[in-house]
């Protein structure tokens, strides 16, 4: 945990350094958007799907490139096997930081690192990734993919989808 938080403090600590460089017009964006995902890896064993919601904020740091902040919650909901067994949904609440970039007209990648916390006793915390691409539509609406991956005594992955609206 301590390393996850390490790394945080490094990545905000450079995203503000480089923060002081943008032109005092440009502002930032929110958006808050719907998150659906398939588990893979050794998480499709027990879970059929992720439901969720997120919101983020973006802040210009340099042409084409923004710094990423966000918050959510996923709910991995298991199957039948583990239903049978007493299992329910578990929860995660994942926060990240990353830089988003803008390839061509709407087109972006983006990569964030952070942490994911367990709502259930025992659950803790895992270090968490995501690499993904998306279109940013105008009107607002923004379409992602990514891949998710929360590290802690082996790995919980998804393959998700984020629909937002930026405002």
């Amino acid at each position: 945990m301590k390393k996850v938080l390490l790394a945080l403090a490094i990545i905000a600590g450079t995203a503000f350094t480089t923060l002081a460089q943008t032109k005092s017009g440009d502002s930032g964006k929110f958006s808050i958007g719907l998150e659906g995902g398939l588990p893979v890896g050794d998480s499709h064993n027990g879970y059929n799907y992720v439901i969720g919601g997120s919101l983020k904020y973006e802040l210009p740091i340099a042409a084409s490139t923004w710094f990423t902040v966000s918050a959510g919650y996923n709910s991995f909901h298991p199957k039948s096997v583990l239903k049978d067994l007493g299992f329910g949904s578990v929860g995660f609440i994942p926060v990240k930081v990353g830089v988003k970039y803008y390839i061509e007209q709407g087109f972006f990648a983006e990569g964030q690192l952070g942490a994911a916390f367990g709502t259930k006793s025992g659950y803790g915390t895992a270090f968490a990734y995501s690499p993904g691409v998306g279109y940013t539509f105008d009107g607002g609406f923004e379409a992602g993919v990514r891949y998710e991956g929360w590290s802690k005594n082996g790995t919980t992955s998804q393959l998700g989808l984020r629909l937002a609206y930026r405002f």
